[in-house]
């Protein structure tokens, strides 16, 4: 990798997931000198279950073991989570974001038009999910098809690559912000592990970085934190600007499974359609997993007798807002469900086993929980004002951990929107 050319930017933008992506595009585009810097690598996504455990199953790195057992992902790489998530496009709660202040309509306009955003067609709903929507309509429940940031002309009937990292240029991810960004301008070093950030006289200047093995520090008149709900504010604390772990939420999932006779299928685009409940806090969608991680969890759910039956296995995905809480340690994670939180999953999953029943699905079985949006750690309001400042002068958040309630959302249009907004704002 060669050295940069520069050792001072207008803008450091740590971390290339949605919120740091769309930072760096807005400032570069309007003429500033921007570095990205991405702790991950940048290889081309292949869509293999390997390359997606290397991004989000490295113990302590992207997957973390609460005490109850739960799991806990996150992508380190190009993109961030982006990457492997399912390309759900949810758009923000108005009144959760006004209350702060905060008119994030613009921004979604600006986006509306310039993303791929927009339900599947009927071609590409595949059986599984095509059958838990006639269900789910059948008892009643107010089942759509949900917006998905995926390029239909370019998306394959049958394929399964969505959550392990699409290869076929069909699924939008912060990928593309990044390459915009790049087309104005803005330099970006992968495998950059930023230490801490720069303070002098009570402002931020720049950030102390790994790269390639080189210890570096790299100086900017801005600083925007980019690096996901838990690696922003391990920052801060690294920084001695955070006093104390940080609490978050992290949207659990529990996936509710049962088999078919009818149906040999197994591969299609997960999330195509589901209904939520936001007064109480539960959402559910239709759930295709490629057949490595569906025997993964029938492992975990003790079912050694459903180990064949991917390809006829409905799956359905229970999703909470779960309540803020834990511990964002510096080596460690950790956070546990709240009575609260098994209330509702214990709602959401009647729900669920409701829609497989009216299937003609037997064999039911759930889940452990899961999640892979942990947010809410430096939330707007306590950590960062409206315009997603600290309180050290130059030093801005932008990303899940700024969200300012428990959440319950696929954050990726959210973030966009958020760091559109930023980074206008900062350009001005």
């Amino acid at each position: 990798m060669p050295p940069l050319p520069r050792s001072s930017f207008d803008a450091i933008v740590v971390g290339t997931g949605p919120g740091g992506a769309s930072v760096a595009r807005e400032l570069a585009a309007n003429g500033a000198s921007v570095l990205m810097l991405e702790q991950g690598g940048a290889e081309p996504l292949e869509g293999t279950l390997g390359q997606m455990a290397a991004m989000a199953a490295v113990p302590g790195k992207g997957a973390f073991i609460h005490r109850d057992a739960s799991l806990l992902v996150r992508a380190i790489t190009l993109g961030g989570t982006s990457a492997i998530n399912f390309a759900t496009a949810a758009p923000p709660p108005a009144a959760m974001f006004a209350a702060h202040g905060i008119d994030l309509a613009p921004a979604l306009a600006e986006l509306r038009a310039e993303l791929p955003m927009a339900p599947l067609p009927d071609s590409l709903v595949g059986p599984m999910a095509a059958r838990i929507m006639t269900a789910a309509r059948e008892r009643g429940l107010p089942w759509h098809k949900l917006d998905k940031l995926i390029r239909p002309q370019a998306c394959r009937t049958g394929c399964w690559r969505c959550v392990t990292g699409c290869p076929y240029g069909a699924k939008w991810t912060a990928r593309d912000f990044v390459d915009e960004a790049r087309r104005h301008g803005a330099m970006l070093r992968e495998r950059a592990r930023v230490e801490r950030v720069l303070v002098e006289d009570g402002r931020a200047v720049g950030v102390e970085a790994t790269i390639a093995g080189e210890r570096q520090q790299l100086r900017a008149g801005l600083v925007v934190l980019a690096a996901g709900g838990i690696g922003s504010p391990r920052l801060l604390r690294a920084s001695g600007l955070l006093e104390k772990p940080a609490a978050f939420f992290s949207d659990p999932v529990i996936a509710v499974m049962g088999s078919v006779d009818d149906i040999d299928g197994g591969a299609e685009v997960p999330m195509a359609a589901g209904a939520s409940w936001p007064e109480d806090g539960i959402a559910l969608a239709d759930l295709t997993l490629p057949q490595a991680m569906y025997q993964a969890f029938a492992l975990q759910a003790g079912r050694l007798d459903r180990l064949l039956a991917h390809r006829r296995t409905l799956g359905i995905m229970v999703k909470i807002r779960d309540q803020v809480g834990g511990r964002i340690g510096r080596r460690w994670v950790d956070k546990t469900l709240q009575p609260a939180d098994r209330e509702k999953f214990d709602k959401g999953v009647a729900i669920a086993r409701g829609i497989l029943e009216q299937a003609g699905a037997h064999h039911v079985f759930a889940s452990h929980h899961f999640a892979a949006h942990p947010g809410g750690s430096l939330r707007i309001g306590e950590r960062v004002d409206a315009g997603l400042r600290t309180a050290t002068p130059g030093l801005y958040v932008c990303d899940a951990s700024v969200i300012p309630e428990p959440w319950g959302l696929p954050p990726t249009l959210t973030l966009l929107a958020l760091g559109k907004r930023l980074g206008k704002e900062l350009a001005n």
